[in-house]
């Protein structure tokens, strides 16, 4: 039996995605201890895992890109907070080796700090991605501007080109902090922000096709896993047994990056739609004025996989929580991205014709509105989608991958 201690973001959406991955490493033997957030220790101790809280001053570190008025400064503040997060989070780490002694451990992609602790620690060690893949690849293009992928000789000399562009714009914003931080635990500085991909024993990725572009040079220890969807446990609304139109679902971040007014919008666009609206605000919940009226039912929270075998569309802000959520339930989604990896996602959404995108920049309830309808004109493309999200998504891989530290680590058998 090994033992896997689990770092993660303080972020709903960099939780739940791991959960059935865990539940399998501990199915076949090993003990798993999570560091998260505070609001998930008891429903992680009721699954059978092993759970403790992220250090308070890690949960207190707020994520401000909302707060941006351009794109450049969005990506900026960002990445400048993260990494600002990571002079606690590294902490947080060390002690939670010390508590839990593990063999192995595993860090999710945006706790910076407690990935060069990991690292500085000298244990086998992983990054959890809970996205598509930041990486530059054959055909790839530049993340961060959900660009259609590129084609021809035209198209790999902008991608070249953009490439270099984009690692210069994250390197500015998190360079001078991060190598700040590698250089008090003893560890060379990076030269540019993909660094920090290329030494860990392995990178998880719960991500897979069609969500992610095809990639045939990928390094040998990222492992594209896939999704499967998992919800907090909640008792089923009994309105969602009564007959009516369909639903269609609108959520928004449950982290919060000023995203209300996709809510207060959809609500608009959608009144006089032959539809049911069901808007879970998350985070959105204090900053957002929406109210029930008509054909619309506001609620903080609502398990979607209650909801989703009902939709017709789900409209969202393109996180990777509720998009593989509602692709794996086969259902179209129009995407409004706002910000960090929801530009990339919803470009994937559109080049697999699961739905369709319009920018945060350009919503109005009209456009919404006939986004809305062109995405349900997607229901084919959703359900292909569905088909090869569910062909590529196993909790087994997960644990897999997770198992190839140990396995690495131990030492050769003595003849």
């Amino acid at each position: 039996m090994s033992r896997f201690l689990i770092y993660t973001a303080p972020a709903q959406g960099h939780v739940l995605p791991y959960v059935p991955g865990l539940l399998e490493l501990r199915a076949r033997g090993h003990a798993v201890h999570v560091r998260t957030l505070p609001a998930l220790v008891d429903t992680l101790r009721g699954l059978g895992l092993e759970a403790s809280a992220i250090a308070d001053e890690v949960v207190g570190i707020e994520v401000t890109d909302y707060r941006a008025e351009s794109d450049a400064e969005r990506l900026r503040s960002g990445q400048v907070d993260l990494v600002a997060r990571g002079r606690f989070d590294g902490p947080d780490l060390d002690d939670a080796i010390r508590s839990f002694a593990p063999d192995a451990v595993l860090v999710d992609s945006i706790a910076y700090g407690a990935q060069i602790r990991a690292e500085a620690s000298g244990l086998p060690r992983g990054i959890l991605m809970p996205s598509v893949l930041p990486l530059p690849g054959a055909g790839i293009p530049p993340y961060g501007l959900g660009l259609r992928p590129g084609r021809g000789p035209l198209g790999r000399i902008r991608d070249a080109m953009l490439w270099r562009v984009v690692e210069r714009a994250f390197g500015k914003a998190m360079l001078p902090g991060l190598n700040e931080l590698r250089r008090a635990s003893g560890l060379p500085a990076h030269r540019s922000p993909l660094d920090q991909y290329a030494s860990p024993g392995v990178i998880i990725a719960t991500t897979s096709a069609p969500i992610e572009y095809s990639r045939s040079d990928l390094p040998d220890h990222v492992h594209l896993v896939g999704s499967r969807p998992w919800d907090l446990p909640a008792e089923r609304p009994a309105y969602l047994d009564e007959p009516g139109d369909p639903w269609v679902l609108v959520t928004c971040s449950t982290d919060y990056q000023g995203d209300e007014a996709l809510a207060q919008t959809a609500v608009e666009a959608l009144a006089d739609e032959p539809v049911r609206v069901l808007v879970t605000l998350a985070d959105a919940a204090s900053a957002s004025k929406v109210s029930t009226a008509g054909n619309v039912r506001v609620e903080e929270y609502v398990p979607h996989g209650q909801v989703l075998p009902d939709c017709a569309v789900v409209v969202c802000h393109g996180g990777m929580g509720i998009v593989t959520k509602a692709l794996h339930a086969g259902v179209p989604v129009a995407v409004v991205p706002f910000g960090r990896d929801q530009p990339e996602i919803a470009r994937r959404v559109s080049e697999a014709g699961a739905g369709v995108s319009l920018p945060a920049k350009r919503l109005t309830a009209e456009r919404l509105r006939t986004a809305v309808r062109d995405a349900r004109a997607c229901a084919e493309g959703a359900q292909a989608a569905s088909r090869a999200l569910r062909e590529n998504s196993d909790p087994g891989l997960f644990a897999d991958a997770a198992l190839t530290l140990v396995r690495e680590a131990s030492p050769a058998p003595t003849a």
